[in-house]
């Protein structure tokens, strides 16, 4: 999995231990507060706070609030029936098109029944209200909320919703939050600030831990991973879509958020845009392969590293760890790579792998073909294999890698 290293702020890739049902918990609440922002494009805010000793994970949004006053059919606060009633969600209409995580009214209460305490803090300035309210013991125990009128500081500051909670963690076979969820939940908060970094409004900020993430766009925030190379293409598509292409050695990769929700599988979003790449670099692979095999669409594919960052009306996918998007290829037609992209694709090193390891891929065709032993391997740029390689004296070869031509010669 790709988490947050807490000591140099890069996102990395490790091998890590965790459970899905207490990532999913947290990722509701914080998709939550991101869906915020396109119902409210003044949200400039997005506050996360996680202590692993205490086992207490906060986030908090402004821009428009939730508005405390009382619901005329259940006789209760609005956010008490929002947080602590299942089944009273706004977005189970399949037939109306929505951007937002959210959809079916489970997420925030499955994090509720799932916390030993669950606290929501709702500011309605137009109203002139607060409301806290408290739940205990995976929400057996409601506490009546606590409603107060505003004073003038807190009116100047606006709307605002907190939702503070402690997972309940023997239910998910813990003792404490360690270092890999925290990591992992570390890094959903710099997600959210890179997919929502381009969107209309004022420019959301992220606050982890007290600290501003330093991430102004999409482009920006895929700089921070170690281990995958920056986009040799980036383009805005239209106000939906923002897309890149970098460089993979040989198996495909992505980075892909659909309405803020981390596709860390991939989807429908990524195989449209891997499709439009390798559609194209096939002729220019053609002309450059002069003679040899034809080079097939899923060999390019595995030479992609694709980033996606989207917004898709009422997305489907394969579980509710949302994880991989299954709304087809096709529905994104309209989101077209301009030719400017795709050339510089069609410039990059990209083209020069694919043509290598397709070379390679003949080489030992051929061999296989004349019955003969392979001894050396070819194809490969710049590789110059030992002169005993495949002899009896191959024990005694050496590899040396070296930076840069000069420096090759030299071992040469």
């Amino acid at each position: 999995m790709y988490i947050l290293d807490s000591s140099t702020k890069r996102i990395v890739r490790k091998d890590i231990e965790y459970t899905p049902g207490l990532f999913k918990i947290f990722d509701e609440i914080i998709v939550n507060a991101a869906d915020n922002k396109q119902r409210d494009s003044s949200m400039d805010s997005l506050v996360v706070e996680i202590d692993g000793p205490g086992n207490s994970v906060s986030v908090k949004n402004n821009g428009k609030g939730i508005p405390v006053v009382m619901h005329k059919e259940h006789k209760c606060y609005v956010p008490t029936l929002i947080f602590g009633h299942l089944l009273t969600g706004s977005n189970f209409d399949d037939n109306e098109k929505k951007t937002t995580g959210g959809r079916n009214g489970y997420g925030a209460k499955l994090a509720n029944i799932f916390s030993t305490e669950f606290i929501v803090e709702c500011v309605d300035i137009e109203n002139g209200l607060k409301l806290t309210q408290y739940f205990r013991n995976n929400m057996t125990v409601t506490e009546d909320p606590i409603v107060k009128p505003l004073n003038k500081t807190e009116t100047k500051k606006g709307d605002y919703t907190k939702i503070t909670f402690k997972p309940d963690l023997e239910r998910f076979k813990m003792s404490h939050l360690d270092e890999d969820i925290v990591g992992l939940f570390s890094k959903r908060a710099y997600d959210i600030a890179g997919s929502m970094a381009n969107k209309e409004g004022k420019r959301l900020v992220v606050t982890l831990n007290g600290d501003k993430i330093p991430v102004r766009s999409f482009e920006s925030y895929l700089k921070l991973y170690d281990g995958i190379s920056p986009p040799v293409a980036f383009e805005k598509i239209n106000d939906e879509w923002e897309v890149g292409v970098g460089t993979s050695e040989g198996s495909f990769q992505q980075v892909s958020f659909v309405n803020a929700i981390c596709t860390s599988k991939g989807g429908g979003h990524t195989e449209h845009i891997a499709n439009q790449v390798a559609s194209n670099l096939t002729a220019v692979l053609k002309k450059k392969a002069k003679g040899g095999s034809e080079v097939k669409k899923n060999q390019i594919s595995n030479h992609l590293c694709v980033f996606v960052n989207c917004l898709v009306e009422n997305p489907t996918f394969d579980s509710q760890t949302k994880e991989f998007l299954t709304t087809r290829p096709k529905l994104f037609a309209k989101h077209k790579l301009s030719e400017s992209f795709l050339k510089k694709v069609g410039r990059s090193e990209i083209v020069q792998n694919v043509l290598a390891y397709s070379k390679f891929k003949d080489s030992q065709a051929l061999k296989k073909a004349g019955g003969k032993k392979k001894t050396k391997l070819t194809g490969i740029t710049k590789l110059d294999d030992a002169n005993f390689a495949g002899s009896a004296k191959s024990k005694d070869c050496t590899l040396i890698i070296t930076e840069g031509d000069s420096a090759k010669s030299l071992a040469m």
